[in-house]
């Protein structure tokens, strides 16, 4: 089955056509038109710039890919089997662009849409394995190198991280979903770059937090870790995002500590007066990851899933992963757990591809003409 995904739910103008059946994921063509740039200069995503740019970049990005997917011997461009689309939830500038596009799409080809939610979409990237056809594995790490998976083995436990989604996700079987915990405020992406923002970073900020952080003394400053403790698995982030802005206005940061073979203060019995920016870093994250472990934990022990799955673009965070497999092996050895690669941590269009296929299994389809796009739309309705 060959599935057209289409995913626009907030800055990435993504498509892919992706061939799946039950023994294989092949993505046979993908693009996304990022706007990073567009946002730098205003600290972070703006809708109504965000929706224009979409609008510029949908139909030559499909255009591009079915070119790239699927031309017949005789230069015939084919239809694909099904459209799926992200209607939700997302920022409704962009949304809006992409649905309209599969409405359009699926009118002039006479092809079915499935309308699909941006949340189990990010629960199945972790299906998206090595099968690209220009995919190379000379130069990655033997740690990165792992077999694709086929099918998820439930129940599984599900922690979404992103900029606006942090959420543990039970799901008892395949399509049946349910929210057990999450942040009652804040979403971790967003704490990370309103933080990175107050140390001067561009945006996206959060990845340079972390790359600052691989040189820093995680306990050289004691950043609260609010409701780690609490009944239940809830979180909260706020509170961190407001003690990380009061150091910074009381306290004095060091340069950055970049020489070779010289031990970073505060580690290995090397001691200073005030931490560096990467001391702030590594301790901000590390409160961070601490939380967000113990919770999903603590849902694991009362849960008991056969899979944990971690997603969403915070999921590129290569402590939070390394972090989150150990104590996994140590507190829950029956779960096997698993991440996406990382160009798939992001959102992407292929993700949004494999999360349809099983509705499009099933016939599970949205009429064109009723498809509407539904920025608040919850996954465990």
């Amino acid at each position: 089955m060959k599935i057209l995904g289409i995913e626009s739910s907030c800055d990435d103008t993504s498509v892919a056509l992706v061939d799946i059946t039950d023994e294989k994921i092949e993505i046979v063509a993908e693009k996304t038109a990022s706007q990073i740039e567009v946002h730098k200069k205003y600290g972070g995503v703006v809708p109504e710039i965000a929706g224009r740019k979409h609008a510029e970049k949908i139909l030559p990005v499909v255009e591009e890919v079915m070119k790239e997917g699927i031309r017949s011997p005789k230069s015939e461009v084919r239809k694909p089997d099904v459209i799926a689309v992200t209607s939700g939830p997302g920022l409704i500038t962009g949304l809006i662009v992409g649905v309209e596009t599969a409405k359009t799409l699926s009118y002039l080809w006479d092809i079915p849409i499935v309308s699909v939610n941006h949340i189990e979409g990010h629960i199945h990237s972790i299906l998206i394995g090595f099968q690209h056809s220009g995919f190379s594995i000379q130069n990655k790490k033997k740690s990165e190198v792992r077999s694709p998976k086929s099918k998820i083995n439930y129940p599984a436990l599900c922690l979404i991280v992103s900029g606006g989604h942090t959420e543990l996700i039970l799901s008892k079987k395949q399509g049946q979903y349910e929210r057990i915990g999450g942040t009652v405020d804040d979403a971790v992406g967003e704490c990370f770059d309103k933080v990175a923002k107050l140390l001067g970073f561009d945006y996206p900020g959060g990845p340079k937090i972390s790359q600052f952080a691989q040189e820093g003394n995680p306990r050289a400053i004691e950043f609260p870790r609010p409701m780690l403790n609490s009944s239940g698995f809830n979180m909260s982030f706020a509170g961190l995002k407001t003690a990380a802005l009061y150091w910074l206005r009381d306290n004095e940061l060091l340069p950055i500590h970049t020489m070779d073979n010289v031990l970073l203060s505060g580690i290995s019995g090397v001691q200073k007066e005030q931490p560096s920016i990467n001391d702030f870093c590594a301790s901000f994250e590390q409160a961070i990851i601490d939380v967000l472990v113990t919770k999903t934990l603590k849902a694991a022990d009362k849960c008991k899933p056969k899979t944990i799955i971690l997603g969403g673009g915070v999921s590129a965070n290569k402590k939070l992963r390394d972090t989150l497999e150990n104590e996994i092996k140590k507190q829950s050895p029956l779960s096997t757990f698993y991440f996406p690669l990382p160009a798939y941590c992001m959102d992407n269009a292929a993700m949004i591809a494999v999360g349809a296929y099983h509705h499009a299994k099933k016939k599970k389809f949205t009429s064109w003409n009723a498809l509407q796009a539904n920025p608040n739309w919850k996954l465990y309705d």
